[in-house]
């Protein structure tokens, strides 16, 4: 049985990339795939980056209890498939990315797991971040920003911290993480 990591961190803080690094560097870590409401972006391919299913889905998921954890942001959905992780972790380690709420949830049932919150270097270099992805409107930028601050105080909960003002060196972080608590 694998060790199960969460990595959470703030919206447009850099999580997908910094995962990616992450991913390329370790070939026994597997991701877990989440469910999601919304819809797909840009190059995301249903499966591989989010399994894209329709709101009555994932409410008869919820009614299965199928999911290790969910959450709801953004006016979507977000879960945890309990089964496919749990495949996943036959096999070896496993990465979650997803928001604190479910992160908490994960604990409770998995007390042997390891979270890790990826800080932004600063609230501006977030926001700035956010507007230069081209995906996200002023809108959803001010409602995230509310939410980063809600966010970042959960970081105090987290086994370990990192900040993300290199992409290469945050990878690097979080490689030693894992090694220290997965080897």
């Amino acid at each position: 049985m694998g060790k199960l990591f969460v990595i959470s961190g703030a919206s447009g803080v850099g999580k997908s990339t910094v995962l990616a690094k992450v991913m390329k560097s370790r070939s026994d870590l597997r991701f877990s795939v989440s469910a999601t409401t919304r819809s797909p972006r840009a190059g995301e391919t249903d499966g591989q980056d989010y399994y894209f299913v329709t709101k009555d889905k994932f409410r008869e998921m919820i009614e299965n209890n199928e999911f290790l954890e969910y959450d709801a942001h953004m006016n979507n959905f977000y879960g945890t498939p309990r089964q496919q992780l749990e495949e996943k972790l036959r096999k070896g380690s496993v990465i979650l990315d997803i928001e604190p709420n479910g992160a908490f949830h994960v604990r409770q049932e998995k007390a042997d797991v390891v979270l890790i919150f990826i800080a932004p270097p600063s609230l501006e270099e977030l926001t700035n971040r956010l507007r230069s992805r081209g995906d996200t409107t002023e809108e959803q930028i001010q409602v995230r920003q509310a939410r980063v601050a809600w966010e970042m105080e959960q970081s105090k909960h987290y086994d370990y911290v990192v900040i993300n003002d290199s992409v290469d060196t945050c990878a690097q972080e979080i490689l030693k993480i894992i090694a220290r608590e997965a080897d």
